[in-house]
């Protein structure tokens, strides 16, 4: 099945437009999009092949950290992790990770 995931790691500084952009670049294989230009955080919505919720936030997030260490971001935590499935309509509140 598969899933969108959104991920989101928090830091210290702002990012610059260039960072986002590396970044924008590293999740793309991935039918990525990415998120901070000027905020203390940076984000990416991800598409992956999973059998299951749970399988869909590690890969997520291994995609993830992957596309941030291309990017040459700093390694900043995940503080933010959610999932949906293709079959799902975006109601359901159990959709991720608090």
């Amino acid at each position: 099945m598969r899933w969108s995931v959104s991920v989101q790691a928090a830091g210290d500084r702002d990012l610059t437009r260039e960072e986002v952009v590396d970044l924008a670049d590293a999740v793309a294989p991935a039918g990525g999009i990415a998120s901070g230009i000027g905020q203390s955080a940076y984000g990416a919505q991800l598409l992956v092949e999973a059998a299951s919720r749970e399988e869909a936030l590690e890969r997520g997030a291994a995609v993830f950290t992957a596309a941030a260490v291309r990017a040459n971001l700093p390694a900043w935590p995940i503080s933010a992790l959610t999932a949906m499935s293709e079959d799902e309509d975006g109601d359901d509140p159990d959709g991720g990770v608090p």
